[in-house]
């Protein structure tokens, strides 16, 4: 069988999607020596001309796109599913909420979340509305459904009224290299790199509104008065450059509540690092209110760091019995989580036994497995 694969995200490796797609294609092509692969790739002016990092049996097809929301939008609606036809694939895999709304060959679309309709504020543009309503009817004329967890399921049903046999939950799973074995001279390594401190709390994620990181700061007051400056909070990833509905004004937050002294902002961080801040983390801390999967919860139980999330949408599934969960709203509440995980050290020993057991439940090989069966099934429904 041969399957298409829409590469639009393929050299974004930082993006859950990035991510996902790479693990998935990865995973299909070094267990399936009958099936293959053909990256449909977006050739933008100014980007890499190919993607980067492809298996040598993996294919890529090339596809001359404009840059920008509109030249998106054509290559999901347009450029992707046409070459998909012309290379004579059985199936086509748009590994984000973004499929045609007409395509020549079955279509299977993974949509992680439907964290843009549900969330008010990502609704208010009219742009955003027109997408999402493009994407919503899309997905409703998909031959089939991939998502990654029992909470977006439910949320697929819900607000885009499709049957449940239409919708199959396929969870992911954290990268081999997210493990407890340390590399102690790498590890040192990155703490100098960073100049991390002997102990720290470490957020690690995007900074939209439903990542809920106000909620964190806010609990950072209570953590800073009660600990003081031994045990900051370090916040990683893209700093957002500006506010607004969408994106908070976190450093006038900051301010206002005076706890400069106890959060520091680490920025960007290399994908090959972040096995070694997790391991290096003593608390790692995700207040999200929406996650379809949630992956970095889920890399730092790998690595052995006790984890304080929250018990909304499909964090429970994911770290079960494994991590604080608290209510999103409480930021009381996930302040005595963290100071509970930074000064009990029976406590953070029981957290960093229960993460690996917890993220060894979840494989790569089990989510292309299973990935495969919705091709099958795809493939023969046309």
């Amino acid at each position: 069988m041969h399957i298409a694969v829409n590469a639009y995200f393929w050299n974004r490796p930082n993006s859950g999607t990035g991510q996902y797609t790479r693990q998935l294609v990865y995973h299909l092509n070094r267990l399936v020596s009958d099936l293959d692969i053909t990256l449909v790739y977006p050739q933008i002016p100014d980007q890499p001309a190919i993607p980067e990092q492809v298996p040598p049996s993996v294919k890529v097809k090339a596809v001359p796109t404009r840059p920008g929301h509109l030249g998106k939008v054509w290559f999901e609606q347009v450029g992707f599913p046409r070459a998909s036809q012309e290379i004579g694939a059985a199936v086509a895999h748009v590994p984000y909420w973004g499929s045609p709304l007409r395509s020549p060959l079955p279509v299977v679309v993974t949509v992680h979340d439907l964290t843009t309709l549900l969330v008010r504020e990502y609704r208010r543009g009219a742009r955003a509305r027109l997408y999402t309503a493009l994407v919503s009817a899309a997905a409703r004329g998909a031959a089939h459904i991939l998502t990654d967890s029992q909470a977006s399921k439910r949320d697929i049903l819900t607000h885009l009224a499709l049957p449940a046999e239409k919708v199959t939950v396929v969870y992911l799973a954290a990268a081999p290299q997210f493990t407890t074995q340390a590399n102690l001279l790498l590890d040192r390594a990155i703490r100098q790199k960073y100049d991390l401190p002997d102990f720290f709390t470490l957020y690690l994620g995007g900074y939209e509104l439903h990542k809920n990181v106000l909620t964190l700061l806010h609990a950072y007051t209570y953590v800073g008065q009660a600990l003081g400056t031994d045990y900051p909070l370090l916040l990683a990833g893209h700093k957002p450059e500006i506010s607004g509905a969408n994106y908070p004004d976190y450093d006038d937050y900051i301010q206002r509540s005076q706890i400069e002294p106890y959060v520091r902002w680490l920025g960007y961080v290399d994908e090959e690092d972040k096995p070694s801040l997790y391991r290096e983390a003593m608390c790692f801390a995700f207040p999200s209110r929406q996650e379809g999967f949630g992956l970095p919860p889920l890399e730092a139980l790998a690595c052995g760091t006790p984890v304080v999330a929250t018990n909304a949408s499909s964090l429970p599934e994911i770290v079960g019995d494994a991590a604080f969960a608290v209510d999103p709203d409480d930021a009381r509440g996930m302040a005595g989580a963290i100071i509970a995980v930074l000064i009990e050290d029976n406590l953070a020993a029981d957290l960093r036994k229960r993460g690996p057991v917890q993220a060894r439940q979840f494989s790569w090989e089990k989510a292309a497995t299973e990935t495969l069966l919705v091709y099958d099934a795809a493939a023969n429904s046309s």
